[in-house]
């Protein structure tokens, strides 16, 4: 249970860090190869490029377990918090829908792929399968958002105390 609870508070945090030192280091070699050594790897901004891509996908997921995406907030402001819970609802079913689709036919665009990669000659499945695995995540995410606006608009529904009771403790208190 704990290792479950590790990987849903971190597992996109340190595969976006694993990844990002990855490029880091290579482009890094790359630079002081060709700068320094006059030398030039001939693979560096092939994977660079691709673990970049990975970054993008994950780096999705991350964000929408962040709540730090992009979007309009003039129109949820018309609304009170019962109505900004069902808006933020809406967008969110609506990406995920969005994710889904975009995770059916990733999928199925991977099955397809039959090329390799020019420098490393890497199946270039494996690059493929990056929109795949992000939107997998996102959906993840998603639903556990969902989860807890769900939760959030039944306590607005049903609140613990009688507003009534709390109406005769702020009279009690005035007086």
């Amino acid at each position: 249970m704990k290792v479950i609870k590790w990987l849903d508070e971190h597992f996109e945090e340190y595969i976006l860090i694993g990844l990002s030192i990855l490029t880091v280091m290579i482009v890094f070699t790359q630079v002081f190869m060709r700068y320094v050594l006059g030398e030039s790897l001939t693979w560096s901004e092939e994977v660079a490029r691709y673990l970049f891509i990975w970054m993008i996908y994950v780096g999705i997921s991350y964000g929408v377990k962040k709540e730090k995406h992009l979007g309009v907030d003039a129109f949820p402001m018309l609304f009170e918090k019962k109505g900004k819970i069902i808006i933020d609802m809406i967008a969110s079913f609506s990406f995920l829908l969005f994710a889904v689709i975009m995770t059916y036919y990733g999928f199925d665009i991977v099955l397809k792929v039959t090329r390799e990669s020019a420098a490393l000659e890497l199946p270039l499945e494996w690059v493929y399968a990056a929109p795949v695995v992000g939107m997998i995540l996102t959906s993840i995410r998603l639903i556990q958002k969902l989860v807890r606006l769900v939760n959030q608009l039944k306590t607005l529904n049903h609140p613990k105390f009688d507003k009534s009771e709390e109406q005769t403790d702020l009279q009690e208190e005035i007086v």
